[in-house]
C-alpha cells in the first residue's frame, strides 16, 4: 500500500519512539560502524510503522531522519521504494494477496474474489470499520504452497475461496487461526502425501543380498 494517492491523510504533527522502541532503535544502530548509522534506516522505519499501527506518517520519517542524522529526503526515498512500508493508514488486518503466476495458476483469483466479496472492498481499499485493508502484491516466496494470503506478518497457504472466507470470519471474530497451510500440509510436502522414502530403507547387508556376501 505504498502510495500517496487518494484523499489527503490526516498527518500527526509530531512523533517519537516510545522508550522501549528507542532502546530497540539503539540496538539496531549499534550493529553498524560509527558513521554508518544510516544503514539502520529500514529497521527503524519498521519500528515506527509498527508503533503507528501499520503506517508511516511524515513526522515519523522526519524523526527517524533526525535519529540517524540523515537528510529527510533520503528517508523518504527509502519509504517510497519498499512496498512493506505504508504511507497511508491500513486496517488492523492488512491482507496481502499474491497474484504472481504460481499463485494465479493455483487459484489466487478465487482468493481475491473471496476477499472482495466478504469485505465489500476492492484491491487497495479498506473497510469502514478500519479492521481490514486489501492489497495485491508480487511474489511472497511461498510458491510451493500457493495460493498465499499474507495477513500482517503471517502467511496463510493452500487457500481457496471458502477457506479464505473462513479465515476472514476468524479474523473478524478476533480469533486468528495458526498460520501456515490451511489444509494441514506439513511444510512443503506433496498434497497427496510423500511419494518417496515411504518405507524404511534396507540396511547395507540387506541391500547386497545373500549372493553378494564376501
Amino acid at each position: 500500500m505504498n502510495t500517496t494517492e487518494g484523499s489527503p491523510v490526516a498527518q500527526p504533527e509530531t512523533f517519537e519512539f516510545t522508550p522501549e522502541n528507542l532502546d530497540r532503535a539503539r540496538a539496531h544502530i549499534a550493529k553498524y560502524p560509527p558513521g554508518r548509522q544510516a544503514s539502520a534506516v529500514l529497521p527503524l522505519l519498521d519500528l515506527a510503522q509498527r508503533q503507528m499501527g501499520g503506517w508511516l506518517p511524515r513526522a515519523a520519517m522526519d524523526y527517524v531522519a533526525g535519529v540517524l542524522d540523515m537528510a529527510p529526503i533520503r528517508v523518504y526515498e527509502v519509504a517510497t521504494f519498499y512496498t512493506m512500508l505504508n504511507l497511508r493508514p491500513v486496517g488492523r488486518y492488512l491482507l496481502q494477496a499474491c497474484t504472481t503466476t504460481p499463485c494465479w495458476l493455483r487459484g489466487s483469483d478465487a482468493v481475491v474474489a473471496a476477499c472482495e466479496k466478504k469485505l465489500g472492498i476492492g484491491i487497495g481499499g479498506s473497510t469502514e470499520d478500519g479492521l481490514f485493508s486489501l492489497i495485491e502484491v508480487e511474489c511472497l516466496g511461498a510458491c510451493v504452497n500457493a495460493p498465499i494470503l499474507q495477513v500482517n506478518d503471517d502467511f496463510y497457504e493452500d487457500l481457496d475461496g471458502p477457506a479464505t472466507e473462513a479465515l476472514i470470519d476468524a479474523l473478524r471474530a478476533g480469533s486468528p487461526p495458526p498460520p501456515g497451510s490451511v489444509i494441514g500440509r506439513h511444510g512443503s510436502a506433496p498434497i497427496g502425501g510423500k511419494t518417496t522414502l515411504t518405507e524404511t530403507p534396507p540396511t547395507a547387508a540387506e541391500g547386497r543380498g545373500s549372493g553378494d556376501a564376501r
